[in-house]
């Protein structure tokens, strides 16, 4: 009989994605968090200088915009805006959600991401809500399933983990202690491992709140945020459940044999690459030129939240080039 208790990762993907989830709620991502695509259009004009960089790259004007987890488009809209003239882009909005009225209708809506193409695989924190298993170890230093109970959150723990799941975790997130906790990222390692499995050629970005070996949070990053507040997570639908990367197991699963290998680093230095920069624009300027002052003083505060340490600067990025 059934008594309730999921799972972590079960309880997840229902309470985010199924047909009372809340990612399907009418005000989107964003009526609840603030990413670096609603923080300034300064990260979409990054995103199109990757996707021009790209083309050039693969030799071509014609390229294809893969925006993973879109929320509501706002990237790929933005991303489309900021496309240098004479780049011919196909854009795709992969998102779980219904299309939102008023999308550009350049930008293709999608339950899944195209296979094949060439271009520029973009995920800014889709990772993190792929659902996983929270692990606990147990009195004697077991580790254990998490399970929980949808409707108001409580927990106990359950069978051993095991299998892939065990081998996963003596690899990448080691349980030192009882009491500790982890969180089993092979679910995104396989997903990310899939989407660059999924282009032909170009560059598969994914950018999201992450950790190293070494250097994981013992007692594990289960959170739950709702209209801006980090709250209580009950996979109910009423909130965001979300969960830290392990960007470097994701980069070993996406690494192809004998391939180039992939890049993790901190958004700041990622986005410093692209022109980015947080540095105040020079005084003189306000004599000469009052309203392009105050315009590169406002981007320059910008630059700031997005690169900041302790903020969204310190998010990571994977890179993997493909082909």
């Amino acid at each position: 009989m059934d008594d309730g208790w999921r799972g972590w990762r079960e309880a997840t993907w229902t309470a985010l994605y199924g047909p009372d989830g809340f990612y399907r709620r009418p005000e989107g991502p964003a009526g609840h968090f603030r990413t670096s695509v609603h923080a300034s259009p300064l990260f979409a004009s990054a995103v199109a200088r990757l996707l021009a960089a790209t083309a050039e790259g693969l030799g071509t004007d014609e390229i294809a915009l893969v925006d993973m987890g879109a929320g509501r488009g706002e990237l790929t809209a933005g991303v489309l805006a900021a496309t240098p003239a004479g780049l011919r882009v196909t854009a795709y909005a992969v998102e779980h959600a219904a299309r939102p009225a008023g999308l550009d209708p350049r930008v293709e809506w999608c339950a899944r991401p195209p296979v094949g193409v060439s271009g520029l695989f973009f995920a800014n924190e889709w990772l993190d809500n792929v659902p996983v298993d929270v692990v606990e170890a147990d009195p004697e230093g077991v580790a254990r399933y998490v399970l929980v109970r949808p409707p108001d959150g409580a927990e106990r723990l359950g069978d051993p983990v095991d299998g892939a799941d065990a081998a996963w975790l003596a690899r990448w997130w080691p349980l030192r202690s009882p009491g500790d906790r982890a969180e089993i990222g092979l679910p995104r390692d396989l997903a990310w491992a899939a989407a660059v499995g999924s282009l032909r050629a170009g560059r598969a970005i994914a950018v999201d709140y992450a950790h190293r070996r070494g250097a994981r949070p013992p007692f594990g990053t289960l959170a739950g945020f709702r209209e801006g507040r980090e709250v209580r997570p009950v996979p109910d639908g009423s909130c965001d459940i979300t969960t830290h990367v392990a960007l470097d197991a994701c980069a070993a699963a996406g690494a192809p044999d004998g391939g180039p290998a992939p890049e993790l680093l901190d958004q700041r230095t990622a986005l410093g690459r692209l022109g980015v920069a947080g540095g105040r624009p020079p005084l003189a300027l306000a004599s000469t030129d009052p309203a392009g002052y105050l315009r590169a003083l406002s981007a320059a505060g910008e630059a700031a939240e997005l690169t900041a340490r302790g903020g969204l600067g310190d998010f990571g990025w994977l890179t993997q080039e493909v082909g």
